[in-house]
């Protein structure tokens, strides 16, 4: 018995079966990495497959965002090989195996460009793995691209978002928006699921504002929790390294991997990484209402809309108030200060003015003005900053509050203006004592952007972000939501 298809019904299926075909794959593009790993051990994809959608997708999507530096197709197909090998022989490796991620460019790879957001150092390229790089390789991580970024992270100080060797970062939401900075790259490739997670790195708001901005998961370690050796020196006491993800589980997961001593890097903590239970009520500390004066409304809202899902779990809040100290300005004065210690032969060879961003031509300068007793009186003062911040939290286990003070900028606007705020409750305090803090999506603003919440903790207790990070996400699913763009 014969059966006639019509040409019409035949285009039909073969339609459905392409349409069915990029839905699987926009599935997994925004899957967490736990659901990835999880399919994974299932037989339902394999690295190449992952690999090779990721890789299609940071260059069809990244490309139009100004999110990708540099791809590593051969390198990251040859290790999704392995790792498929690996997993049919039956070797056991941590939860991060076989999945894809991308790297900010501020951290070494052996052979590969890595030039810092900055077209005077399209040239370089390391002898060696970042100690981070090589982490996520050991745990079978497979890295398939450097991440573009704000110039020298920010460093020199920067007026507009164009500041990057890739051209201003385009917000998945909303391309006429940014993508916030510097790990520019880093949120727009989460955000638009062109990788399952990414590195980026802190020394003022570097993680937590894309992560916001982009409607991502963010996690800022305590300084010295992950080591920083081979990646751009901006500020010996402030850098920290940290992943951007799907969820605050993933964090957690990559946390895992690229956390604990390492003797290359003095500064890291001694000893291993190791999650701790948190309790099962949290005592969240929240600030007056002033404090958040001049953010705009929905990031208030939003963020207080947030705190009140947890507090009907059963969590606590806590009234407090931020110990009376300059923050901003003892913050201000370290970061110019090592900023300009780090780029110091930049600014004697005068290449200083070839930056991008007008204000990076001049940026490093005052910095070079501050005298050695205004930074060590400053390192001193931060030390009382250290002690009254361990003093709050022996309140509460987390400080709780807007991400940003705004949902993602214009492209072209103004930053010096746009941020012109007095203070920052959160970052300055968190940044300037090296304490952990995790962002989350929490809601999105009229236009359509997202807006973020921050958890923080005391210095070394990432297990309680975390968990309250983790805790929100349980409850609702804004960590689920796609760009259309993407």
């Amino acid at each position: 018995m014969s059966t006639n298809i019509s040409s019409n019904e035949k285009e039909d299926a073969t339609t459905s079966a392409k349409d069915s075909s990029k839905g699987k794959d926009t599935d997994l593009a925004f899957a967490s990495v736990a659901e990835l790993s999880g399919a994974l051990a299932a037989g339902k994809t394999s690295s190449v497959e992952l690999t090779t959608l990721f890789l299609s997708r940071l260059r069809r999507i990244g490309s139009s965002l100004n999110a990708v530096a540099t791809l590593m197709e051969e390198s990251a197909l040859a290790a999704a090989k392995r790792a498929d090998a690996e997993r049919k022989s039956g070797i056991p490796r941590q939860p991060l195996h076989g999945i894809p991620y991308a790297a900010k460019d501020l951290l070494d790879t052996k052979g590969v460009a890595t030039t810092w957001g900055s077209l005077q150092f399209k040239d370089r390229i390391p002898s060696a793995d970042a100690t981070a790089i090589a982490r996520l390789a050991e745990a079978g991580a497979i890295l398939v691209g450097k991440l573009a970024m704000v110039e020298l992270a920010g460093g020199a100080g920067y007026r507009f978002a164009s500041a990057s060797a890739q051209g201003p970062g385009r917000n998945p939401w909303n391309p006429n928006h940014w993508t916030g900075g510097s790990s520019s790259g880093s949120g727009a490739a989460v955000g638009a699921g062109l990788v399952p997670f990414a590195l980026g790195s802190e020394t003022w708001g570097s993680i937590m504002c894309p992560s916001s901005y982009c409607g991502i998961s963010g996690l800022r370690p305590t300084y010295g929790r992950v080591s920083r050796h081979g990646a751009m020196p901006l500020c010996f006491t402030l850098d920290k390294i940290g992943p951007l993800a799907r969820t605050a589980e993933d964090l957690e997961t990559v946390l895992d991997a690229i956390a604990g001593e390492d003797p290359a890097d003095p500064s890291t903590l001694r000893g291993a990484w190791k999650s701790s239970p948190a309790p099962e009520r949290l005592r969240i500390g929240v600030f007056p209402d002033k404090t958040w004066d001049g953010y705009q409304k929905e990031a208030v809202t939003l963020g207080a809309a947030a705190l009140k899902t947890l507090e009907a779990k059963g969590h606590r809040f806590v009234p407090v108030t931020l110990p009376d100290f300059p923050f901003d300005a003892v913050l201000f004065t370290i970061l110019a200060s090592e900023a300009a210690a780090s780029f110091e032969p930049l600014i004697s060879s005068g290449r200083h003015v070839d930056l991008i961003d007008p204000l990076s031509k001049i940026g490093l300068l005052p910095g070079t003005t501050i005298s050695a007793a205004d930074y060590v009186n400053a390192l001193r003062r931060r030390s009382l900053a250290i002690r009254a911040m361990a003093e709050l939290f022996t309140k509460v286990d987390v400080l709780a509050g807007p991400s940003f003070p705004s949902s993602a900028s214009p492209i072209e606007a103004n930053l010096e203006t746009w941020y012109a705020l007095p203070t920052d409750p959160l970052g300055a305090p968190g940044n300037l004592c090296g304490l952990p803090a995790a962002s989350v999506p929490c809601g999105f603003d009229a236009s359509g952007l997202p807006l973020g919440v921050t958890f923080m903790a005391a210095a070394g207790n990432e297990s309680l972000c975390l968990a309250a990070a983790k805790a929100y996400q349980r409850e609702t699913d804004w960590h689920r939501r796609r760009p259309r763009a993407a």
